[in-house]
């Protein structure tokens, strides 16, 4: 998304190194900023656990980049709903294949938000 966006350096063990700085658990990525995501699995996955990349809208985001955990799956009904709603797009994948496309889309300057769940 933004020049500045933090690079996905290593994942696994339950957690993240994003620019060299250890992170436990989920994290939520939007603009230049990685927040703790407070989102262990897909059955947590809810449209008030995304709700900062459903404020920040297409304007914003240009899509959704769900790493959905240790194996790919379908996200629940309503949070693919909200993100349209919102005109935002989704991409989901299993979370290891979710890191990996994201430093190579952010280094493109695209306009996306990530939430991974950790594995």
């Amino acid at each position: 998304m933004a020049r500045d966006a933090p690079s996905i350096d290593a994942y696994g063990e339950g957690g993240f190194r994003l620019s060299g700085v250890r992170h436990e658990g989920s994290m939520l990525i939007l603009g230049d900023l990685a927040y703790p995501w407070p989102v262990a699995s897909l059955a947590d996955l809810t449209p008030l656990s995304l709700e900062p990349v459903l404020a920040a809208g297409r304007a914003q985001v240009e899509f959704l980049l769900l790493g959905v955990g240790a194996r790919n799956a379908q996200p629940p009904r309503a949070v693919r709903d909200a993100l349209q709603a919102c005109g935002v797009g989704l991409e989901f994948m299993d979370t290891p294949a979710a890191a990996r496309l994201y430093n190579v889309l952010t280094s493109e300057g695209r306009r996306l938000a990530a939430a991974l769940i950790a594995v």
